[in-house]
């Protein structure tokens, strides 16, 4: 049975002691295992990762299979779990456990799952996915959790912090905390102090930089180069992770004359690419001609030997580099 992640009130109706939580949206998974099962719970909450499961698998069966009467009800919240814990699903269902909630969280997972279709299909199962909350939604997040907290902010402040979360409500929520701490001792909140106390800037990865970088999202580049100081180390790291894409992306440039189907390109490249980066993987075949590609390649060998000889200059070098198509 599917539960919308929208519809979270239906949650409080099931009765249903197996739930699946899956998605990438880790924070809004949290909050959703604190609110709607730990804090109202009245039991002993268990939390384990799946190895510690599957590790010593017959010594968990027994554990909840063979309780004790004067036992109280369990909570069991499962953590980073993936396509092996189908078994214990199967044999809780056959045993028909009873007195025993288990919540199971898990990252992404696509159609093709038989741990996602097995929980969509059986009556007895829950099933909740969590995609990324979109700039609306947090918005609105922020607008309340201000409101609630009587913090006074301009909505450039929340434009902000909404983009700075990148689509986690995990990462807005700690960064309003740390406004709700400084509003103790300051009344007045501008952008300035927003600036200085959120730190999300600091955290966009050399990987998301390239992403971008071979997708011509220029506008984000340019962002990400504004909001972190990279290290001169940090640029060899920066021109091998281009180069390697580059790599892969002339390859799948290549498929794509021969197959003549962007998406079935994609869809069949291997190793295969990851669902969530096929749109900007697709934005990037769609940009670059063969050549172009090739000429990446050839520019970050003479690019490297540059910084060897100049490390004092290579941040610089490589900015111009990846500002400049």
């Amino acid at each position: 049975m599917i539960i919308k992640s929208f519809e979270l009130d239906k949650i409080k109706l099931t009765k249903n002691n197996l739930i699946l939580l899956y998605g990438s949206n880790q924070g809004h998974k949290n909050q959703v295992i604190k609110e709607l099962f730990v804090k109202v719970f009245n039991g002993q909450v268990c939390r384990l990762d799946e190895s510690e499961i599957l590790n010593n698998y017959e010594e968990f069966i027994s554990s909840i299979i063979n309780k004790s009467l004067f036992e109280d009800n369990k909570l069991i919240i499962v953590s980073r779990a993936s396509e092996k814990i189908i078994k214990l699903v199967n044999e809780i269902l056959e045993r028909n456990v009873e007195n025993i909630k288990i919540i199971i969280n898990s990252d992404n997972l696509e159609k093709k799952s038989k741990l996602r279709a097995l929980f969509e299909k059986e009556k007895n199962l829950t099933c909740i996915p969590f995609y990324e909350d979109n700039e609306k939604n947090l918005s609105s997040l922020a607008h309340t959790f201000f409101r609630k907290k009587n913090i006074k902010v301009s909505q450039e402040i929340i434009n902000l912090l909404v983009g700075r979360s990148r689509g986690d409500r995990a990462n807005l929520f700690n960064e309003l905390n740390k406004i709700e701490i400084l509003s103790i001792t300051k009344k007045n909140i501008s952008l300035d102090d927003v600036l200085k106390l959120t730190n999300l800037s600091e955290n966009y990865s050399v990987f998301e930089l390239v992403e971008n970088y071979l997708a011509k999202n220029k506008r984000q580049v340019s962002k990400i180069l504004n909001e972190n100081n990279f290290a001169n180390d940090e640029c060899i790291l920066i021109l091998r992770t281009i180069l390697n894409r580059s790599k892969r992306l002339l390859k799948l440039k290549e498929s794509e004359n021969k197959i003549g189907n962007i998406d079935l390109t994609i869809s069949s490249f291997k190793p295969p690419i990851f669902w969530k980066e096929k749109d900007l993987v697709k934005k990037q075949i769609q940009s670059w001609s063969r050549n172009e590609i090739k000429n990446i390649i050839y520019r970050i060998n003479d690019l490297e030997i540059l910084i060897k000889k100049n490390s004092n200059n290579s941040v610089n070098f490589v900015s111009d580099f990846v500002s400049n198509y």
